[in-house]
């Protein structure tokens, strides 16, 4: 039996109470954005080198089903990212919204494939560079 109680989700102030929200990057937070297969295999290897504590992660369950990996603001940029990751920040490119679900009840069509806690309140974006160019070394 496991002792250990599990991590204990963080509540941001841009995360909404109910439902989902969308919110602007480059403010609270930066995010990449993984599309695809691509996304689940580089949630799926994160999740795994971190011993389940990857930091937030959104899956967008329709559409192009992307994973968004949720940086520190201001951070996105400091990489380059290969392989269709796309940096979503504040910068010349122009806005980028990412939808936000709540940490609990009905958030169809985003889910949290890891929530943010307190010991990982955002993905690390160097550790999250050197998974995505692992997996696409894989893929070729």
């Amino acid at each position: 039996m496991n002792l250990e109680t599990p991590p204990t989700a963080l509540a941001h102030p841009w995360i909404p109470a109910t439902g989902h929200a969308l919110r602007h990057t480059g403010i609270h937070f930066d995010a990449i954005r993984v599309p695809g297969a691509l996304g689940d295999q580089v949630a799926y290897e994160l999740i795994q080198f971190t011993d389940f504590q990857a930091g937030p992660i959104i899956r967008e369950v329709t559409g192009g089903r992307n994973m968004y990996f949720v940086l520190r603001a201001g951070t996105a940029a400091l990489h380059v990212w290969r392989g269709g990751a796309r940096a979503l920040g504040r910068d010349s490119r122009g806005v980028a919204f990412v939808g936000v679900p709540a940490l609990e009840g009905n958030t169809w069509p985003l889910d949290w494939r890891s929530p943010p806690t307190r010991e990982t309140p955002y993905v690390v974006g160097e550790l999250l560079r050197h998974v995505v160019e692992r997996v696409l070394a894989t893929v070729r």
